[in-house]
């Protein structure tokens, strides 16, 4: 068999996504803060932990672990984020529910399954200082990268690589969409709170997927 993860015994990777959003609440706030309502870290760690509560000490595999995260994003958290990152997740768990083991080309389809969750939900695209300026990179580095015949680990590095690099531009552009969209030029400078959750979120899923690599 090729590296895979075990969907059974990989529900812990939500608690490590769980826990990069609660070490980063202030810093996701601090850089909302200075386009936004500056609650993004605020409400994020809400639905993430209320999330954790749920799935502390259940064993319970990576798809149901995905599925209940993302039914608690969408129920407890407001404004916009709660409905995407919601989706991002239910969609995720959606695409490997069936799979007891999870390769590289299942990795892709629950990426690519996240992504095309929020493109119906949200007219946002690259350039417009969202979270899709580090998703669609990210989910297409991996398609690149597998594409190539790398490594699922090789994979995985790519899709953090252009995450980060994605996040990053957010900084030199002007917002389209959302509260921040008001200020026009004067968003520029900052970089999006949402794209750089998405890229904490990202990074952590391949860290933590890396490290439950077998073959």
């Amino acid at each position: 068999m090729m590296s895979h993860i075990d969907n059974s015994k990989s529900g812990s990777i939500v608690l490590d996504l769980i826990k990069v959003i609660q070490d980063n609440k202030e810093y996701l706030s601090e850089i909302d803060g200075a386009i936004g309502d500056g609650d993004h870290g605020i409400n994020m760690n809400k639905g993430f932990t209320i999330a954790g509560e749920n799935l502390a000490n259940t064993g319970a595999p990576l798809a149901t672990s995905f599925k209940l995260l993302g039914n608690v994003l969408i129920n407890e958290i407001g404004g916009s984020m709660g409905p995407l990152y919601g989706t991002l997740f239910r969609k995720m768990a959606v695409a490997i529910r069936e799979h007891d083991s999870i390769e590289a080309k299942d990795f892709l389809k629950m990426l690519q399954n996240a992504l095309s969750g929020i493109q119906q939900l949200s007219d946002a695209k690259v350039g417009d200082k969202t979270l899709m300026d580090t998703l669609v990179p990210a989910v297409q580095a991996f398609d690149t990268a597998l594409g190539n015949e790398k490594t699922f680990t090789e994979c995985l590095d790519s899709m953090s690589e252009a995450a980060e690099k994605g996040m990053r531009s957010t900084e030199d552009l002007v917002a389209k969409i959302g509260r921040a969209s008001r200020l026009g030029e004067r968003s520029r400078g900052v970089q999006d709170a949402g794209a750089t959750s998405c890229c904490l979120l990202l990074q952590t899923l391949a860290k933590s997927t890396k490290e439950r690599l077998s073959d």
